[in-house]
């Protein structure tokens, strides 16, 4: 393949690069909140959201922080679709995973109740608790994996390596007439697994 054709390929057409920029010129316009706005759909378009958590556009992927974040802003779950919002229009995107990554915890207390606190890829700050709860699933092969929800049916995939943070302050409580193994944040306790599955 000539290396003109490699970088053409590489590259989003002057047309998808006009379609995207106007889909954020959008965004900016819009102060209100996503679940407000119902404008026409205008089917999908070609961004995708990898399992890793970086933004794809016509099979690029998108290197600018702040119009990742911008997209992020305007994300939405309609049902088992993920969409982008705007008050003049909704397209339809792929997501692998999550949508978003958890990259960092804090751990406090607040009057001796863990606060578990993390921070998205786009920089979205949740803790969990009721409005943001933790759930585990199990991962084919890579044993649990965990989600904080970050706004409405948009949760963020815990990365690996907080896993083990999570693992190592966990606490074995009572929940549904069964002890299990978990983590609480918020006054809340967050099952992982039955802990006569746990080998301490």
């Amino acid at each position: 393949m000539a290396k003109d054709e490699r970088q053409n390929m590489a590259k989003p057409s002057k047309p998808a690069e006009a379609a995207l920029a106007g889909l954020a010129q959008a965004a900016r316009r819009g102060p209100a909140p996503t679940h407000l706005w119902n404008p026409p759909d205008c089917g999908d378009i070609d961004m995708r959201i990898a399992a890793d958590g970086v933004w794809h556009y016509c099979g690029s992927p998108i290197g600018r922080a702040p119009l990742v974040r911008l997209f992020a802003s305007i994300l939405r779950k309609d049902g088992d679709r993920y969409v982008l919002v705007t008050p003049v229009e909704k397209v339809g995107i792929k997501v692998d995973d999550a949508p978003f990554i958890a990259v960092e915890m804090q751990v406090e207390t607040n009057d001796g109740e863990p606060l578990l606190t993390f921070r998205t890829n786009v920089d979205d700050i949740v803790t969990a608790g009721v409005e943001h709860p933790l759930r585990f699933e199990r991962g084919p092969g890579e044993g649990l994996k965990p989600y904080v929800r970050v706004r409405g049916d948009l949760w963020a995939l815990v990365k690996r390596a907080l896993f083990y943070d999570l693992v190592a302050i966990g606490t074995t409580e009572g929940w549904r007439d069964d002890l299990w193994f978990g983590v609480r944040s918020g006054g809340v306790f967050f099952p992982m697994r039955p802990a006569n599955e746990i080998a301490f």
